[in-house]
């Protein structure tokens, strides 16, 4: 998973394999036949009717196997996978029924937010019930506090949209133990004009109808289906075909559009994995919302063996938009090494209803960022300087969190306060443990090895179907490397001792120095906003009273002018976020329009971008004798 914190960059001073459905002719079974046709004892069969959608709601039905016991309890997940958060999907759920075969409901009793009992179970025929979305109750007041991040939460939108994460939408049962561990037949009744994207295999011939299988509940949740008008594009990149699928409430943007920088960043991730990575197909799901509405507001992606869902604002301009898809994607595809393929039995038998966490959140989430960024030096997208810089920030970055807390202990207990506050942490002080272990692999290995090479040799020990113990990784690591990683795993991963990151850099011939960055256009040395929003009427004001910057001064741009537009791109304080994103990506000498207003009268004033340079401290090559290990690090 990827959060992408949309927040300003500043402080203003008033906010605290179908890739789409196939032409299919066949009779529609109405629903009450279906179920009684897919009766199995083996099997939990689930029925997600997206034709009549009711107050904003979908009905599902349950057809369970059969029970021995006078009593069950049927879920709906507390959370999910790479999710890292409690988030209580049965909150979703209206209406809930049990019946037996005649029809007639049976005793239940909600038991928590996420669970009912059901009595007579030996009765039970099939449960239905209704579904809200998650996506038009978002509050936008920030990520893990209230909503449920949008990559991971569901839509619902009448005859457009629905974005099914099926585990939103589906429960499982449990007997003695809980059966998630059973096949599952899911059939999705939809309009004929919206087609699925989704990696799973649709078994059925209709039009109206798809049909999925499952051997568990796990592969079932694992596969997200995003409903609406056919708008998508496929590539293949060493035998593995890429499905991308785009929706864009207004239609602004398409997958034909974008796919070229995601084209390019998968390219590239994939020649850096190699072998390790054996997807026959990975698909892309692209929700784009409409900030201005009642939409979703989590913006980033969330990870799948086969597959991503992303979420973005659909204001943002599509050079600023493919920048961060290819942040965010190349992110979760990593994800396809670990925690996907190498990972712990917390996560292979993953307990929906009461989660117990891996410890090992520095390889699931920081390991998968620390490739992020490496496999953009590695392939020529980023220069060196470029990454060491992104290395500054992580640092920088995980000063301001707890450097002392155990990194194990915060992953074992991240639901939890005080541990889940310092959540954020896993892609930054996460991200450079993994560039740690791989510098003391090169270090070791004289180049030949790195942390690439660890992943493979983990990824062949136990693979997608073979989980590790929790308590045994560190052994196994320091049995497949050397004593030093092991040493580093206990006392700054699984201890207290902040980690000295200049040590590692020096031994890779890298020092502190002076570098020159771009500075953003709002601010002063990168931190001192050059503008400010008016809480009234939500103006974006430019700060009066101090010197500004070569950026406004090069526009004419004024103390106390009111900025409405950018190359007549409206903004004010609903969209500054998307703003300060797209600013991000402007360049000097880049042709520029602002639309002004000056005490009281609209102004519109043309010319070019001229940005400054901030001198900063950074980290730079400054030991020519260890080029050559410097550069099987990078490039390796």
């Amino acid at each position: 998973m990827k959060k992408l914190l949309l927040s300003a960059i500043f402080t203003l001073s008033v906010i605290g394999f179908n890739a789409a459905a196939q032409k299919k002719h066949s009779r529609k079974l109405p629903v009450k036949e279906q179920v009684k046709k897919n009766v199995n004892l083996n099997q939990v069969f689930a029925i997600i009717d997206l034709n009549k959608v009711k107050d904003d709601k979908v009905g599902i039905t349950i057809t369970p196997p059969k029970f021995t016991s006078n009593q069950i309890i049927f879920h709906i997940p507390k959370t999910v996978p790479g999710t890292y958060s409690t988030d209580n999907y049965g909150k979703l759920v209206d209406d809930f029924k049990a019946l037996d075969a005649n029809g007639k409901q049976l005793t239940t009793s909600k038991t928590d937010d996420n669970s009912w009992k059901i009595s007579n179970a030996k009765s039970l025929a099939k449960v239905t019930y209704s579904v809200n979305d998650t996506y038009d109750s978002e509050s936008g007041k920030g990520f893990g506090k209230e909503d449920i991040f949008s990559p991971a939460g569901t839509n619902i939108l009448e005859g457009k949209n629905f974005m099914v994460n099926i585990h939103g939408f589906v429960g499982y049962f449990e007997d003695k133990t809980q059966l998630t561990e059973i096949p599952y037949k899911l059939t999705i009744l939809h309009p004929a004009n919206l087609s699925g994207a989704t990696s799973l295999l649709d078994t059925n011939k209709s039009n109206t109808e798809d049909t999925f299988l499952a051997s568990r509940y796990f592969d079932l949740t694992d596969n997200p289906i995003m409903y609406s008008k056919a708008d998508y594009e496929t590539f293949n990149v060493g035998g593995m075909e890429i499905v991308f699928s785009v929706y864009s409430p207004t239609g602004l943007h398409s997958a034909k559009e974008l796919l070229p920088d995601l084209e390019k960043t998968m390219r590239a991730q994939k020649a850096f994995l190699g072998p390790i990575n054996t997807n026959k197909r990975y698909t892309v799901l692209l929700y784009l919302s409409d900030a201005a509405k009642n939409d979703a507001k989590g913006y980033g992606a969330l990870e799948h063996h086969t597959s991503t869902t992303v979420v973005f604002p659909e204001s943002m301009d599509t050079e600023g938009l493919g920048e961060q898809l290819k942040d965010v994607v190349s992110h979760e595809f990593f994800h396809t090494v670990t925690p996907l393929s190498i990972h712990s039995k917390e996560i292979q038998y993953f307990d929906y209803s009461n989660p117990k966490m891996s410890k090992h959140l520095w390889m699931y989430e920081g390991v998968t960022e620390y490739f992020a960024n490496l496999f953009q030096i590695n392939q020529g997208l980023i220069t060196a300087d470029e990454f060491y810089q992104r290395m500054v920030g992580k640092i920088n970055n995980a000063a301001t969190l707890n450097d002392t807390m155990p990194f194990t202990e915060m992953s074992a207990n991240v639901l939890v306060a005080p541990y889940k506050d310092q959540y954020l942490n896993v892609y930054e002080k996460g991200a450079l443990i993994g560039m740690c272990i791989d510098i003391i692999i090169r270090e070791k290995s004289n180049g030949e090895r790195g942390i690439l090479s660890l992943m493979k040799d983990l990824s062949n020990e136990y693979g997608v179907n073979k989980p590790f113990n929790d308590d045994e990784l560190f052994d196994k690591i320091t049995k497949l490397t050397y004593p030093e990683v092991g040493a580093f795993l206990n006392t700054y991963v699984a201890g207290k001792t902040p980690i000295p990151y200049d040590e590692y850099f020096a031994k890779m011939g890298v020092a502190k120095a002076k570098v020159q960055v771009q500075a953003n256009p709002f601010l002063k040395d990168q931190t001192t906003p050059f503008i400010t929003v008016n809480p009234t009427t939500k103006e974006i004001v430019v700060i009066p009273g101090s010197p500004l910057n070569s950026f406004m001064n090069t526009l004419g741009l004024k103390g106390g002018d009111v900025i409405t537009a950018f190359n007549d791109k409206a903004y004010n304080l609903d969209n500054i976020y998307d703003l300060i994103m797209i600013s991000q990506n402007w360049k000097t000498d880049d042709a520029i329009s602002v639309k002004i207003k000056r005490k009281g009268v609209d102004q519109t004033i043309n010319g070019k971008i001229k940005l400054d340079f901030d001198e900063m401290e950074g980290y730079k090559l400054t030991d020519e004798s260890k080029s050559k290990l410097n550069n099987s690090w990078l490039k390796g």
